[in-house]
């Protein structure tokens, strides 16, 4: 979700691959020759183009799409590859900066078009005894992917407690505003808070999740402590980190990359390999800890849970 641009017009290669492997690609490119490095250029990796592990990817989900048996991305790159601006934009920023963030004590308010609004402690919003194991793939905008297991509760679970009216059509989220213990709020590349958006049949989704921990702990700093979405079926960067409100409305609220790039950037960014991003190519991805691409799957390969939500529009358009 960069909005930089390079002399190429294309997602810079660092941008979409870990960087250790971006530096071992390297020096395979130079001891074994043009040739062979050929075989792992974008576009060139056989294994990829024949669909593999990624045309596997339906079969190894549950019918529910919980859970996925595919190779989870390890521990350590998933929490040190990743984005949030708030504490920088370089991929690495947010493990090297969210140090001093303190996530807890935490409570969020609910408002807007319910019948019980209010605000509720972390430890009462998502309860341990409600927590769920989810092991969704993860597909960033910028063309890299990622196996993670996640906990938490079901968003809808959530918002049904607060009763929802007959108005409510839109779910708007933001996140903390903290300048003082986030690094990347000083600085102007967005606008401050962060904010995103839903509609509600896609909060009440039962994939939609919200996320009080990663790979059976608590969620890191850099990932989102202490409470963020996951939408698996959507672009990474529709999962806000560091939520302090919900509010249900009648209208569609504004989402921070949507008012930052509205060309580059939609208010659904459901995953969809037929439509690029206007810099680069959004057909086919690269699982961080893999050399080859992998096609991307529509949906991000929940298209059988989620494809009837969208029944009618058009994705192009609406994208």
């Amino acid at each position: 979700m960069l909005i930089r641009r390079n002399r190429l017009g294309e997602s810079p290669e660092r941008e979409v691959t870990d960087p250790a492997l971006y530096l071992r690609r390297r020096e395979f490119v130079v001891g074994a020759g043009l040739a062979a490095g050929a075989l792992l250029l974008p576009g060139c990796g056989r294994a990829g183009d024949q669909g593999g592990p990624a045309a596997a990817a339906k079969s190894t989900d549950s019918p529910d799409g919980f859970r996925t048996s595919e190779e989870e991305t390890p521990f350590e790159k998933a929490t040190a590859y990743n984005n949030f601006y708030e504490f920088g934009t370089d991929k690495e920023d947010p493990k090297e900066n969210s140090g001093s963030f303190v996530p807890k004590p935490w409570s969020v308010a609910i408002e807007g078009e319910v019948a019980k609004p209010g605000t509720l402690a972390l430890e009462e919003l998502v309860p341990a005894a409600a927590i769920q194991e989810r092991i969704y793939r993860m597909r960033c905008v910028e063309a890299w992917s990622m196996v993670i297991p996640w906990r938490g509760i079901p968003l809808a679970d959530v918002l049904k407690r607060f009763e929802p009216s007959s108005r409510a059509k839109y779910v708007s989220f933001r996140s903390v505003l903290r300048p003082e213990q986030m690094p990347g709020q000083r600085r102007n590349v967005l606008e401050w808070p962060y904010r995103e958006g839903l509609r509600i049949d896609e909060a009440m989704h039962p994939l939609a999740l919200l996320a009080s921990g990663m790979y059976g702990r608590d969620l890191p700093n850099q990932n989102g402590a202490p409470l963020r979405l996951v939408l698996p079926w959507k672009y990474g960067f529709k999962g806000i980190k560091s939520i302090v409100s919900i509010r249900l409305q009648e209208t569609q609220p504004e989402t921070t990359w949507s008012m930052a790039a509205p060309d580059e950037y939609g208010f659904y960014a459901n995953v969809n390999p037929a439509v690029d991003h206007p810099r680069w190519s959004q057909a086919r991805e690269r699982r961080i800890g893999e050399f080859a691409k992998r096609p991307t799957l529509p949906f991000n390969g929940y298209g059988e849970q989620v494809a009837s939500l969208y029944a009618g529009m058009d994705l192009r358009k609406n994208f």
